[in-house]
């Protein structure tokens, strides 16, 4: 099974609310998209920016990169075949139905996977991000930031945000540990949409879950310190209206997914 992804917890809002118009979503080197992994709306809505900003490049938080590959031309208009080819069921993520219109919504664009094996996200949780990252991809930690613990507050805020996601049923020991993981989340997905810039000129639309497109301390602020000659704008779509201060550029507000208690699991 697929390590686990947390559920999104509750953010504040930046933007005013309301869903941004198409014709309102800045075009830049690098725009994120996030989403609720399970929302249908949100997708459809991910799918319609991609169409009206035409990206050179689609990177995939759902998607490893040898996954990405995989992604042909003749395979891209055909969502059976090509869900079947990306191996998306066996990796746990919701129906590839709700994800394909994204793939066909810029046919020519290049796509890029961002996903990570889950050996080392598992990793990260005992050696940390910084470690997983250099000995696992040959990468410089320093690059993204990784080499720097986080401040005190922010450590305590993530914990307690990957408390909530897990539904309480985590020992608190290992929640320092789940942070490492979506930090090491955080440098891949950023690492991916570099190397899409550079090999395709941009623009890149990132797709990737909302908790990942915060601008305070997730891919936009692990694309300013690696790049940051590269413009940036982040959307984070959203279930309920928000309170206070809201860590994305534009925020998209709409009805929760018809889903099942997500805590059950947990119990």
């Amino acid at each position: 099974m697929p390590f686990p992804r947390p559920l999104l917890p509750a953010v504040a809002l930046l933007a005013a609310l309301g869903p941004p118009a198409l014709a309102e979503v800045p075009r830049a080197d690098i725009v994120i998209l996030g989403e609720v992994h399970d929302n249908p709306e949100h997708h459809a809505w991910q799918a319609e920016a991609v169409a009206a900003l035409q990206p050179a490049a689609l990177v995939f938080e759902m998607l490893l990169p040898e996954q990405a590959r995989a992604v042909t031309p003749d395979l891209r208009d055909d969502a059976e075949a090509l869900g079947a080819a990306l191996g998306w069921e066996a990796r746990g993520w919701p129906d590839f139905a709700m994800y394909h219109p994204i793939f066909t919504a810029a046919p020519d664009a290049a796509v890029f996977g961002a996903d990570l094996p889950h050996e080392a996200v598992r990793a990260a949780l005992g050696e940390g991000a910084a470690a997983v990252f250099a000995d696992s991809f040959h990468g410089d930690p320093a690059r993204f930031g990784l080499d720097e613990p986080l401040e005190p507050a922010v450590q305590a805020a993530r914990e307690d945000l990957q408390d909530v996601a897990h539904c309480h049923a985590l020992p608190a020991t290992l929640l320092p540990g789940m942070v490492e993981a979506q930090r090491l989340r955080d440098a891949a997905i950023a690492r991916a949409a570099i190397e899409a810039h550079a090999a395709t000129g941009g623009p890149v639309a990132v797709i990737t879950g909302t908790g990942h497109a915060r601008t305070d301390w997730g891919v936009p602020a692990a694309l300013a310190i690696a790049a940051p000659e590269l413009s940036v704008h982040s959307v984070g779509q959203l279930e309920s209206d928000p309170e206070g201060e809201a860590p994305f550029d534009q925020v998209r507000v709409t009805a929760p997914a018809d889903r099942d208690d997500p805590c059950a699991a947990f119990h």
